[in-house]
């Protein structure tokens, strides 16, 4: 019998939800750790199971595929797989919640409403990563976006209201534009289907369609397959945040409680970037070429816009979120950079690493604050000496969000500009000068809150606890060993993202209905 391991993976924080809701308040984090655990040991398994060699476009390649008939009349399935698009977004998302689990340990406001929300938040994410059928993607996309308002609404500082409706109406946004894309797929498929691969061939669409002929323009000179691009693109963007759709971030990052926030920078902004992976390029690679540049001056407008924001911050958890927006810019760009495979590998594995380095900064910041009450970086000043362990922990996050060499962060953003310079040369010049204000702004804060004389009033602030150290020694270890041997990471994503960017420049020189389905 077929141990079906991405739906066991995906349901089983459900499991521990039911739980929690009947045991005592005492338990719920014990329980919610149980489960944390226990999806990251199937993470594992699932790890074990991939086949990296595999690297072909659309059903081909998917792996550990499960199917069923869900709503057969409207062509609607129980279809989950991955591929090497998603196997390290499903890995990451189990890895990150465990750690955001055990940050979450001092959590005393309604444990149980908190745990089962965080539960149900980690299974949408997961489904999302896994889901290849539109509407059970759809679902998954909804099902992520009521816990994380709560989890910051209840649970998040001052502003909390106002930074949980922002997030929540910009996100809602966002979903009724993509939910409209996806019906104009599927009205325009020979048999009307919502299975994500079958949308991905080119010949399941009816010839008269205008998402496959000429149509001519409707909207603001756009053709019709141009919108519906546009608004899966806007969708997706929404959640990196790319500009100008980022406002929302800075705002959720700081009002929400540290594994929130963990979460928050960790797994939910790739689902942006693999949703236009999965859906824009895959599905509409003709669409997908026209917009490259449009994607690349939007990324380089995120790096740079990301860092001088991030110089002008003085909440240190402002700094970092608006260093993730900065960050994430890298990812477009090496997305757009069809010029060398060397940048669409860069972007998948800048994906996992942002979410690890990002993880630990806003965890450190997470601990600096249970201690001092204040995110205020001129308030500090040479806690080096009362913290060494922890300020040890900050150097090492520190510098690889730095792309110092021998961490992760120099490998994925050297890959981009591999590709960036093929394709995109004066926008990667350009981008260079993020990585100059990235290390200005993260150093400028390195120095004035853990060097130079110790603040007389941080004399004997308690050192970082056993407790703190396990949520970031997972995440430290994966920094440095991906920095040091990427080739392991790189094999599991390597021949996917090769066959899509041998795929985009084939459709690049023509005959894209031949190229597309000779793929599939």
């Amino acid at each position: 019998m077929e141990f079906h391991i991405l739906s066991w993976v995906t349901f089983f924080p459900l499991i521990g939800i039911a739980l929690i809701l009947i045991a005592p308040r005492q338990l719920s984090r014990w329980i919610a750790l149980a489960t944390g655990f226990g999806t990251v040991i199937l993470g594992v398994v699932i790890l074990g199971r991939f086949d990296g060699s595999i690297g072909a476009m659309g059903a081909d390649g998917i792996q550990m595929l499960e199917q069923m008939a869900w709503i057969p009349s409207l062509g609607i399935d129980y279809r989950v797989g991955v591929d090497g698009i998603s196997i390290l977004m499903v890995l990451l998302t189990q890895l990150i919640a465990l750690v955001g689990i055990v940050a979450s340990w001092n959590i005393d406001k309604s444990p149980k409403g908190y745990y089962s929300l965080y539960l149900l938040l980690q299974a949408g994410m997961t489904g999302v990563f896994v889901s290849l059928d539109f509407v059970l993607f759809y679902v998954f996309w909804e099902v992520m976006l009521l816990p994380m308002y709560f989890l910051i609404g209840i649970w998040g500082g001052p502003r909390k209201e106002y930074a949980a409706i922002k997030f929540f109406l910009y996100t809602l946004f966002g979903s009724v534009l993509m939910l409209l894309a996806i019906i104009s797929l599927y009205i325009n498929m020979k048999v009307p289907s919502f299975n994500m691969l079958a949308m991905m061939d080119p010949a399941a669409y009816r010839v008269d369609s205008w998402l496959v002929s000429d149509a001519g323009t409707w909207l603001f000179g756009f053709a019709p397959k141009q919108l519906v691009w546009l608004a899966f693109y806007i969708g997706f963007a929404i959640k990196i945040p790319a500009f100008p759709f980022h406002t929302w971030l800075p705002d959720a990052h700081v009002e929400a409680p540290t594994p929130i926030s963990v979460i928050l920078a960790g797994v939910l902004l790739k689902m942006g970037t693999y949703g236009i992976l999965r859906v824009n390029f895959q599905m509409m690679p003709e669409v997908t070429l026209g917009f490259l540049d449009f994607i690349a001056i939007l990324g380089l407008v995120n790096i740079i816009y990301g860092a001088l924001a991030a110089l002008a911050q003085k909440d240190l958890k402002s700094l970092i979120a608006y260093s993730s927006i900065s960050h994430m810019g890298f990812v477009m760009l090496g997305m757009a950079s069809l010029g060398d495979p060397a940048g669409l590998n860069g972007a998948m594995l800048q994906m996992f690493n942002h979410g690890c380095i990002t993880g630990m900064l806003f965890l450190l910041v997470g601990i600096i604050y249970d201690r001092a009450h204040h995110r205020n970086i001129d308030g500090f000043g040479g806690i080096w000496v009362a913290t060494p362990v922890y300020t040890g922990f900050v150097a090492l996050a520190w510098f690889a969000a730095v792309g110092l060499p021998g961490l992760s962060g120099f490998i994925s953003e050297f890959l981009i500009f591999v590709g960036a310079f093929k394709s995109h040369q004066f926008l990667a010049i350009l981008a260079i000068t993020g990585i100059v204000l990235g290390a200005a702004y993260m150093l400028w804060a390195l120095q004035r809150i853990w060097m130079g004389p110790l603040n007389p009033k941080y004399e004997s602030l308690p050192e970082i606890t056993w407790r703190e150290i396990a949520t970031l020694v997972p995440l430290a270890i994966i920094v440095i060993f991906v920095g040091v041997y990427p080739a392991p990471v790189l094999d599991l994503i390597g021949p996917t993202m090769g066959s899509l960017y041998d795929y985009l420049n084939t459709v690049a020189i023509g005959g894209v209905h031949t190229a597309a389905a000779a793929n599939f």
